[in-house]
C-alpha cells in the first residue's frame, strides 16, 4: 500500500534562481533554497520515491491535467518572467502510471480530469523552480494544473482526495507539494520601483491575513482556514485561485484534518506576494 509520507506548502519565486547567480540580488532568497533543500532532505528520509507538484503556474481553463509524461527533459526560459528565468536546463523521470490512476481516481468522483503523455507539453516554472533546488535525481515526478480559472474550490478538494486514494492503491512514498504563494497581487508596474518591489508585499491587509493564516496552520485549525478559504483566495489575490491549497488539504483530510503546520525558514514578502515554505504533517 502506497502513502503519502511528506507534504508542503512551498513557494516558487523566480528569484530565488537570480538569488544563486552574481549581482545585486545574490543570496536574497537564500533562506527559501534552505527551505527547499531541509525538505528534501526530509524527504528522502522518509524513502520518498515519487513527488507530487501542484503546480500554481500552469493555467487550463477547462477540466482538471496532469502531466503525466514517462521523461521531461527541456530548456526553460519563463514567458512571465524572462529577465528572471532564462535558458533553465531539465531532465526528471516522471510516472505515467500514478499519474492516470489519479486522473481516473478523480473523474470517478465526478471530477473529469485527463492524464497526458505528450512529448511537447512542458513544466512549468511552479515545478522547475523547486525541483531545481531539490534535485530529486531519479525520483519520478507527476505535475498537476494549479492555476484553474474556472473551477470551484470543492472540485479541487475532490481531486486532493482523488490523489490520495490513487497513492495509496499504488506502491508508491509520495512527497506532495503545494507549490503556490499565499497572497499573490504582484506590485503595480508604475508602484514596483517605487516600494522596492523585489523585498515588499503590496496591500498591508495581505500581509495581515497571510500571517493569521499562519497562525491557523501553526495552531493545527485548518477547519477554520478552510471556511476562509474562497475569500481569502478572493480578497487577497491567491495564486491560481490557490486551488493547490485545496488539492492539498484535500489529500490530508480536508476539516478533518488536524495537523500542525511548520513553516521552516520565514514567512517573507517578494514582489508585492506573500511566500513561505511550510511543512503539514501526514496523519
Amino acid at each position: 500500500m502506497g502513502e503519502i509520507v511528506l507534504a508542503a506548502k512551498i513557494t516558487h519565486v523566480p528569484t530565488m534562481l537570480l538569488s544563486e547567480q552574481p549581482g545585486n540580488l545574490q543570496g536574497c532568497r537564500q533562506q527559501a533554497i534552505d527551505g527547499h533543500r531541509e525538505i528534501m532532505r526530509r524527504a528522502r528520509e522518509k524513502g520518498v520515491d515519487t513527488i507530487v507538484v501542484l503546480d500554481t503556474h500552469w493555467l487550463v481553463n477547462a477540466g482538471f491535467h496532469i502531466n503525466s509524461n514517462p521523461v521531461f527533459k527541456g530548456c526553460y526560459t519563463s514567458h512571465e518572467f524572462p529577465h528572471f528565468i532564462q535558458n533553465l536546463d531539465y531532465e526528471y523521470k516522471g510516472d505515467p502510471e500514478l499519474g492516470d490512476a489519479i486522473a481516473a481516481k478523480a473523474t470517478e468522483k465526478g471530477v473529469h480530469t485527463l492524464s497526458h503523455q505528450v512529448e511537447t507539453l512542458d513544466l512549468e516554472y511552479g515545478t522547475l523552480v523547486p525541483m531545481h533546488f531539490m534535485e530529486p535525481g531519479d525520483i519520478p515526478i507527476v505535475s498537476i494544473a494549479a492555476w484553474c480559472t474556472v473551477h470551484n474550490l470543492q472540485d479541487s478538494r475532490k481531486l486532493g482526495e482523488a490523489i490520495r486514494e490513487a497513492i495509496e492503491a499504488s506502491d508508491r512514498k509520495v512527497m506532495l507539494l503545494a507549490s503556490g504563494s499565499l497572497s499573490h497581487k504582484i506590485w503595480e508596474n508604475e508602484l514596483y520601483a517605487a516600494n522596492n518591489g523585489t523585498f515588499t508585499i503590496s496591500r498591508e491587509f495581505n500581509r495581515q491575513v497571510d500571517l493569521r493564516v499562519l497562525e491557523l496552520w501553526q495552531q493545527g485549525e485548518i477547519a477554520t482556514f478552510l471556511k476562509m478559504l474562497p475569500e481569502y483566495a478572493q480578497y487577497c489575490s491567491g495564486e491560481g485561485g490557490m486551488h493547490d491549497t485545496a488539492m492539498l488539504f484535500g489529500a490530508l483530510g480536508w476539516d478533518k484534518y488536524t495537523g500542525k503546520g511548520e513553516v521552516i525558514g520565514e514567512y517573507f514578502p517578494s514582489s508585492g506576494t506573500g511566500q513561505v515554505n511550510v511543512v503539514f504533517p501526514v496523519l
